[in-house]
């Protein structure tokens, strides 16, 4: 496995910044869509990664890292890849029923949106019947404004379906992946081929890299989320072999009077900590697509890393460049549709003592346990309450 056990607690740098002269590092390929966002990201231990994300829609390049708590023996040093996506979606919510509200002139004094997202996994890794799943998600919308429940109700779904993530979260969107092994072109067996050239490995990239600014309150850690009954974990249970067990993830997103999101995540299944997010479309923050994205990438490595424990593989690094092609979203773009996107494509990079079909394996295992990967390919929908505060 890769080096350190705690490679970010041995960083002198802040956990989460804007890259200075970003462009050298990382820079968007072509859209298919409206906008693009392209994730870069490398193993630093068994469950630790950084990562350099770049959305088209301001250029800007964040450095964000990852890392997992007990369940998996991580060390805690940052938010678990699921807290992305969580945060990404309940941020990118939020623009779009703002965005709605603005253009049928619904005034809101005030509000918060509460986002609990479940996962499930079943089966045996090493027999290859363990499969990631996603369920439907739950938003509870606690709103001061004159309009009728019914009113704000309707509001909330259009927003859901405007906000670019509704292109993964309806229909079944299967991943597209290419696959290096130890420097090779290796093909796929089971995960579907991007049918493209191959990315460079972009492990180097991310040295060196420094913060344009001061970051400190961008993410950060909160203590333990609340205990509730529904708690399964254990010190490293997430490596059991066999598994049977629902994950629960909870975002809170509120306003600051400037504008800025900002988003308390919960993890009460495996039981973590609470970490609190910034986003922001104007650039104060990572946007909602970057987070997104990032919590896809990085949910997909942990399968990677946690598939070879399980195996008792010698997997020394395992990186991945990853691109998503959104469209805008339909009020805060304009466009006035529900929002879509492309399949997720992504290049993996393993380096191993193994030969190419334990590769080829863990790429299968990766995407087939990734919680994800199978919201993308999984039709989902939101049950929506509505909790008026005034």
């Amino acid at each position: 496995m890769p080096k350190h056990e705690n490679s970010l607690g041995d960083d002198d740098r802040p956990r989460f910044f804007l890259v200075k002269n970003g462009a050298a590092h990382l820079t968007a390929p072509a859209a298919k869509k409206d906008q693009v966002v392209r994730l870069a990201a490398r193993s630093l231990s068994v469950m630790q990664k950084e990562a350099l994300v770049v959305s088209s829609k301001d250029n800007r390049v964040w450095r964000l890292v990852s890392d997992e708590g007990s369940y998996l023996d991580g060390c805690d040093e940052a938010p678990c890849p699921l807290s992305f996506l969580t945060t990404g979606m309940v941020s990118s919510y939020m623009n779009e029923l703002l965005a709605l509200a603005d253009q049928r002139d619904m005034e809101i004094m005030d509000i918060c949106i509460v986002q609990d997202n479940y996962y499930t996994m079943h089966g045996s890794a090493l027999k290859g019947t363990m499969v990631g799943g996603a369920r439907d998600i739950g938003l509870d919308v606690q709103i001061d404004t004159k309009a009728s429940k019914d009113t704000v109700q309707d509001l909330i779904y259009d927003a859901v379906s405007a906000s670019p993530l509704n292109g993964l979260m309806q229909g079944e969107k299967e991943s597209l992946f290419t696959l290096t092994h130890n420097g090779k072109a290796v093909d796929n067996i089971r995960a579907l081929p991007l049918g493209a050239a191959h990315e460079q490995d972009p492990s180097g990239i991310m040295d060196n890299v420094k913060p344009d600014g001061e970051w400190d309150g961008l993410i950060r850690r909160a203590g333990m989320s609340p205990k509730t009954d529904e708690i399964t974990s254990s010190q490293g249970s997430s490596y059991s072999e066999h598994q049977d067990r629902t994950l629960h993830v909870r975002g809170i997103c509120k306003l600051r009077d400037d504008g800025v999101k900002q988003i308390e995540q919960q993890l009460f299944n495996p039981h973590g900590s609470v970490f609190h997010f910034l986003c922001d479309e104007e650039g104060r923050a990572p946007n909602a697509e970057s987070y997104m994205a990032t919590g896809i990438g990085f949910c997909f490595m942990t399968q990677l890393g946690r598939y070879a424990k399980i195996a008792k593989k010698d997997l020394h690094a395992y990186n991945i460049v990853q691109d998503i092609h959104f469209s805008w979203g339909g009020a805060s773009g304009g466009t006035g549709k529900a929002g879509s996107a492309e399949p997720v494509e992504t290049h993996v990079f393993l380096e191993s003592d193994s030969d190419d079909r334990f590769a080829q394996t863990a790429l299968d295992m990766g995407e087939q346990t990734c919680f994800l990967h199978a919201f993308c390919r999984t039709d989902l929908k939101a049950k929506v309450r509505v909790t008026q505060i005034n």
